[in-house]
Formats: C-alpha cells, structure tokens, sequence
C-alpha cells in the first residue's frame, strides 16, 4: 500500500505556526500601504533504558543504547544523536540528528516528542511556539523534546537550490495544456532532484517517513523513557501513525492533530486538500464580505470569482511588487493559501488582496515569502521546502501518465473550481526524481497501541476532517476529537476545549470520550 501523502504536499505543504505569527507583523506594515547556542554545558540523558524497550539484535545496541550529551542552548538545552542512514546496514554511514528541549519544571513524568509538520518544518525550531500554546501542566511534567527529523534544517539535511534558483522555482508558473508541456515541467522537476541528489548525496535516498519513525524509536531510548509520548501535527500524523504502526507496545500517550491517514491513496488525498482549501476561501470570502473593508462585493460565489480572476490575471500579466520580484500566479496563490491555515490571518488577506486588486502584488508577494522562509536579503532561512519535496517524492508518487492526471484534474477541478488547478498534475514533480521511491507500510493500524488522540477540525483546509475520521478508524484504538471551527489543526491555534482534553490527557492520562466534539 501506498504512503498516501504525495499530492498533498505537491502544492501546499503544511507549516508550523510560526510562519503564521510572521504574517500577523505584516499586517501593520501592508496596512499603512493600503491606506496610502552558547557555550556547551554537558549534561548526560536521565535513568538507562530498561533492557526490555530495547530491540534484540539487528546490529542496533550501539544506537539504542547512546547517551545524549545535553548542553545549554539560550535558555533551553540541545543534543544530537547517531542513527543508521540506512537500518538495513546499521554498521554502514551514520546521520546526526538536531534535539532541542525545555526541562519539566515539576516532577517529570518523561520526555514529549512534539512534530510541527511539513514534512520538512524544524521541530527544533518550533519547540518555541510550542512552549508558547502548551498546558501550564505539560510544560511541568515533561521534557519537550523538538527534534528535525533526518533531512531537516539542523539535522544533517537536504540541500538543492541557491537563493536565485529557489526565487526562480517557486515563481514559474507551470503550463499543462500538450503532453509536451508536462514533459517540460517533468524535466524542470528533474533537474531539481539532480541538484538535490549533488548537493545532499546518499542521505538523500533515505529520507523517508518509515525511516524517520525508526530514528524516533531510537531518540525515545536515548533519553531514558520507556514509552514514547508524542504530539504530532499535521504530516507529524503521519509520522505518528507510521511509528504507532511499526512499535505498538512502546507508544505512551499519543496525540495526532490535523491529521492524515497514510492508507488514502494519491488521488484521494490530493483532491481532498483541493476541496478543503477551495471551502476554507469560501468561509474566507463569506467573513470579508460581512466586514466593512472587504475588495470583494456581492455574494460569495462573486467573491470567489474576483479571486479567480484575479489569478487568472496576475497569470497574463505579473503585478508589480515595488521590488524587483514581479507576483506571478504561483506567488499569488501561495500568498492566498498560507493565509488560509489560521483564521487569525484572514486580516492580512483582505489587506494584501486591496493592494493586489488595486495592481499592487507587494501584500501577496509577503505572504508568500513567509511561507516559503524567504528572508528580504533573498536568502532562505531554512530548508523546509526542500526537505518537503525530497521526503514526499521517496514517501509516495502519484500516476504521472498525461491522460490520468488529466482525468484527475477534471476530477478537482469540480470539487475546487477556483483552487484546482493548484492541486492539479501531481504526478509531474517526483516522475523523474533522482532516487527511488521507498514507500510505506501495508498496515497501520497499531494492534497492540493504548488509544491513540486524533483530532480534527471541521473546516481544516490542509488537512480535511474526513481524514481525521478516517486515521481515527484506521488506528486500532483511535479516539477522535473535533474541534468545529476554521484553520489548521486544533490545539495549536487556541482551542480552549481540545486544549483541556489533551493536556488532561498527557498529564493525567484522561482519554477523551470518543467522538467527543469542542465548539470553542
């Protein structure tokens, strides 16, 4: 069986909060256009590893049985830690993985593995906004563990673009329309993954999710716990699922918010991700026409067409940006998506599409730039979208055949007729990729788990509900909560209830009422 998490990262990936906090210190700036580690401190993992949460042979024992050497890092504390690059040749090449953690101010109950997502977003760098939203009673019972999976920012990582290749990449606006179109978006694709393999070598073939789970094993045994205890968003589901899938009785307390279900196929999940941003711009649009400053007029289905437009427009002709940066169509519609992933956003939306509509792409343009981690200096701060492309294409790859992919296309485009064409051609980027595909598991539902907490938002755009539904029926002992609201995931964007019921449950072990529901 298929991974299931191709297309959904082909055009939007998923992205830790944080980028969404840059986009709220934007809005003053656009608003005043539309009006007119230190030195190391070693400190050695807690209590040995109990013998019997340690695999038997398979030439492991030395990585199982590491030690970390914790120093200080600011205020909070960093490490790394050796796993195989590959697990069919452990005694062969190594890869360090980055850890970055806070300590329990209380009396500890463990570690807390938290994942923000992506693929490829730094779990070390989200530590932060994570300390920022979690329970006063997590934060005192648990060491928070963020940690870059292999491939991510400061572990050994994917490298591919240079600034002006990457600022080249996201901006071209792709054409689909002849069979020979498709083959040159293929061979454009291509050539990012040659550059990809160059600049990152063997690690590149082995930056897969059953790969990162195995490594997540690996860090739970380092730092002393028995069971894993694990809050994952977004794809950090996936990985979530994937290791509940591979060491059942090692799962603690698990939480997967925002989720995906590694079963779906490509095809369902990309125009799933289709119709769940195609919806999250219409509660968009319905919100800013009930406003006083709203660009768009008339009813909803107008609104939509004004951005369809406005898309269609910025495609025949870039708008201006007051740099040197013209908004393409790829740009514009990535400025429009990011803004969809938290409800907090939708401010700036209405701001950046008045200039837009006005002939002004600077608002867009911004957005844009924060999703992809692109600093005013044309540098890129992380390595996030490489490490997104480069993960999906050994996860999982869509039918790449020019007649299916068509046939697919129409098939989104009557679920997401604004949006579609976005999710459209998946199959294109990882056809001609430079290493080959892994795969996934063939079963993930975790026989022998304790319950495992998904959680769902009703109106998630990069990760609809129904896959919620479907992780929390896939998982052997899944219990489902949904959040009803907009956004992406539910415990990090300010749900007061889902909050209650996930700090409960880790620092408690309350597990929810399945089926429960939260309003606010």
């Amino acid at each position: 069986m298929g991974h299931g998490c191709a297309d959904y990262r082909v055009p939007v990936p998923s992205r830790p909060s944080r980028r969404l906090s840059a986009l709220a210190a934007l809005v003053a700036v656009v608003a005043l256009v539309v009006a007119g580690c230190t030195a190391p401190k070693n400190q050695a993992s807690p209590t040995a590893l109990p013998t019997s949460t340690l695999p038997s042979g398979g030439g492991l024992d030395a990585f199982y049985g590491q030690q970390l050497e914790w120093r200080t890092c600011d205020d909070l504390q960093c490490a790394s830690a050796q796993v195989p690059l590959d697990y069919a040749d452990p005694d062969g090449e190594r890869v360090t993985i980055a850890l970055r953690r806070s300590t329990a101010t209380g009396e500890r109950l463990g570690s807390l593995f938290i994942n923000p997502g992506g693929p490829g977003a730094s779990g070390y760098d989200f530590l932060d906004s994570f300390l920022a939203i979690a329970g006063k009673g997590v934060l005192e019972h648990y060491d928070v563990v963020g940690f870059d999976p292999r491939g991510v920012q400061h572990s050994d990582r994917i490298r591919c673009l240079d600034g002006p290749e990457m600022d080249e990449f996201t901006a071209h606006d792709p054409s689909y329309d002849t069979d020979a179109d498709i083959a040159h978006e293929a061979a454009r694709w291509a050539e990012v993954g040659k550059k990809c393999l160059e600049q990152t070598g063997d690690l590149l073939a082995h930056v897969d999710t059953v790969s990162a789970a195995r490594d997540l094993d690996v860090l739970r045994a380092s730092v002393g716990d028995e069971k894993l205890t694990y809050v994952g968003f977004s794809y950090g589901t996936d990985l979530g699922a994937t290791y509940a899938a591979l060491f059942p009785t090692t799962v603690g307390r698990m939480v997967l918010d925002g989720a995906l279900d590694p079963t779906l196929s490509a095809d369902d999940v990309t125009v799933g991700q289709a119709k769940g941003f195609e919806g999250a711009l219409r509660a968009y649009v319905a919100d800013c026409q009930a406003g006083a400053s709203c660009p768009l007029d008339g009813s909803v289905d107008d609104g939509m067409r004004q951005i369809e437009d406005l898309l269609d427009r910025v495609r025949a002709q870039p708008l201006s940006t007051g740099t040197d940066r013209p908004l393409t169509q790829a740009l514009a519609f990535t400025g429009i998506a990011v803004t969809l992933y938290s409800q907090d956003s939708w401010g700036f939306l209405t701001q950046a599409l008045t200039l837009a509509l006005r002939g002004n792409g600077a608002g867009l343009l911004q957005a844009s730039d924060v999703y992809y981690d692109r600093d005013p200096d044309g540098t890129y701060s992380t390595n996030a979208t490489e490490a997104f492309w480069s993960i999906n294409c050994v996860d999982d790859r869509s039918d790449a055949d020019p007649a299916a992919m068509r046939d697919q296309a129409e098939r989104i485009e009557e679920v997401a007729p604004t949006v579609g064409f976005f999710f459209s051609y998946g199959g294109v980027p990882c056809e001609d990729w430079s290493v080959p595909l892994v795969g996934g598991l063939d079963d993930y539902s975790a026989k022998g788990a304790p319950p495992i907490v998904v959680v769902g938002t009703t109106n998630d755009p990069a990760t609809p509900y129904a896959w919620a539904e479907s992780l929390a029926e896939t998982l052997s002992t899944g219990v489902l909560v949904t959040h009803v609201g907009e956004g992406h995931t539910a415990y990090a964007t300010g749900s007061t209830c889902v909050q209650e019921l996930v700090d409960a449950y880790l620092v408690d072990g309350t597990v929810p009422e399945d089926g429960v529901r939260c309003e606010s």
